[in-house]
């Protein structure tokens, strides 16, 4: 009891004084609005390898499907090959009229992803896990970045000579665009679309991503 009463009185005396803690930085939040899938880049910003590798860094602090960390990474900068990957992708196949990315604001640095086994659900898993968070490090870094899936893995992996086959591609870069959330119900249409120079992103409303 008299322990208990010590305790009391202790945060008492002492919790009213206790200095509030100051959030620095970014929030989780801020991070997720921030990364958005950009698809016009600034050709003047020119991604380094060494930008490239602080972002890939972050892939051996994260979850993995029963620890086996079989992704591989390919880092492709301006200097070591970017103009071998841009014939081999598709970007903005929802707006196919556009022909995105718009000449002169075509990415300029690449994060091919690999895996060392045969793609499999935990692969993706992994890989789903990893580009999330490598794109989460980009923005805060002050770049963005766009996840492509559709593109020519055969020629991708000749192109580089890659000992496994390619499953992802990310382009990173300094955004030019203007990229905007907007809140849909699940019954209305999902498709991204473009507006007076603003790309338009609808998302479900919270209220309706969970069961009854």
């Amino acid at each position: 009891m008299a322990d208990n009463y010590l305790e009391k009185r202790y945060e008492e005396t002492l919790g009213a004084n206790k200095p509030k803690v100051k959030r620095i930085g970014l929030t989780v939040d801020d991070l997720l609005k921030r990364n958005r899938s950009m698809r016009g880049y600034k050709k003047a910003y020119k991604v380094s390898l060494s930008e490239l590798e602080r972002i890939v860094g972050v892939c051996n602090k994260i979850p993995s499907g029963c620890n086996q960390q079989v992704l591989r990474f390919k880092l492709v900068t301006h200097e070591s090959g970017a103009e071998r990957v841009l014939p081999l992708i598709k970007m903005g196949a929802a707006l196919p009229e556009l022909h995105l990315p718009f000449e002169g604001t075509e990415p300029e640095a690449f994060i091919i992803c690999c895996a060392t086994i045969k793609e499999s659900p935990l692969v993706d898993i992994d890989l789903g896990i990893a580009a999330q968070s490598m794109l989460l490090k980009a923005v805060e870094m002050g770049l963005n970045g766009l996840i492509i899936g559709a593109f020519n893995r055969e020629k991708l992996r000749e192109a580089f000579d890659l000992p496994h086959t390619p499953l992802l591609v990310i382009a990173i870069g300094k955004g030019a665009e203007h990229i905007e959330l907007t809140p849909i119900d699940e019954n209305e249409s999902h498709a991204y679309y473009r507006r007076d120079g603003i790309h338009y992103v609808p998302k479900v409303r919270t209220k309706d991503l969970l069961l009854k």
